[in-house]
């Protein structure tokens, strides 16, 4: 059982991102496994406000060339998360 804080593991912070922190909508980088609603219920314990909606999109890994070797990058998920309107906002991007 993964707890919340193995769910969410690292708020995005760009410029798009914080433009939509603006109108109540917040990017995190989740765990590939997650599904919306383990999500939904993580940002309400984590950050105790009420979640409208999560979207979600999988991000495939790049592929990479050092010298003569190809690899690739690891595959990563990417949520963002509405908060409704009577919600309070996240703190954490406030000051940002």
């Amino acid at each position: 059982m993964k707890t919340s804080y193995d769910i969410i593991l690292k708020p995005v912070i760009t410029e798009r991102s914080m433009d939509d922190a603006a109108k109540r909508r917040y990017t995190f980088k989740v765990h590939v496994d997650a599904n919306k609603t383990q999500i939904k219920s993580a940002v309400e314990e984590i950050f105790g406000v009420e979640v409208a909606r999560v979207n979600t999109m999988n991000l495939k890994g790049k592929v990479k060339r050092m010298g003569r070797s190809v690899g690739t990058t690891s595959a990563s998920k990417k949520a963002i998360v509405t908060l409704t309107k009577k919600s309070k906002e996240i703190e954490f991007f406030q000051g940002l």
